[in-house]
C-alpha cells in the first residue's frame, strides 16, 4: 500500500507539474498572440497612411507645382514646339 500511495503521489506531482507549466506556456502564447495582433494593429496603419502619403505626392496638382517651382519648367505653347518630319524606315528583308 505504501508503494501504490507513493507511486500515486508521484503522478499527482508530475501531473501538477505539467498543468503548471502546460498554464505557463499558455499564457506565454496568449501574450505574443496579443503582441503580434497589436503589431498588425501598427502595420495596418502605417500601410493606410503610406498609401495617402502616395496619393498624396501623385496629385496632379502637386505635380504641376514641383515642376514649374523645383525644375522650372514651363507649359509649351505651339509657337515654341519643333516638328521633326523624319522619313519612313524601309523594312529590311522587304520585296527585291
Amino acid at each position: 500500500m505504501g508503494r501504490t500511495a507513493l507511486l500515486l503521489a508521484a503522478l499527482l506531482m508530475l501531473s501538477a507539474i505539467s498543468l503548471v507549466t502546460s498554464r505557463y506556456q499558455s499564457r506565454q502564447l496568449f501574450i505574443e498572440l496579443d503582441r503580434s495582433n497589436a503589431q498588425a494593429r501598427t502595420l495596418d496603419t502605417d500601410w493606410r497612411r503610406l498609401q495617402l502619403e502616395r496619393a498624396e505626392l501623385a496629385r496632379n496638382a502637386r505635380v504641376d507645382h514641383a515642376a514649374r517651382a523645383d525644375l522650372k519648367m514651363i507649359p509649351i505653347v505651339p509657337d515654341r514646339t519643333l516638328y521633326l518630319n523624319q522619313p519612313p524606315i524601309p523594312a529590311a528583308g522587304g520585296a527585291q
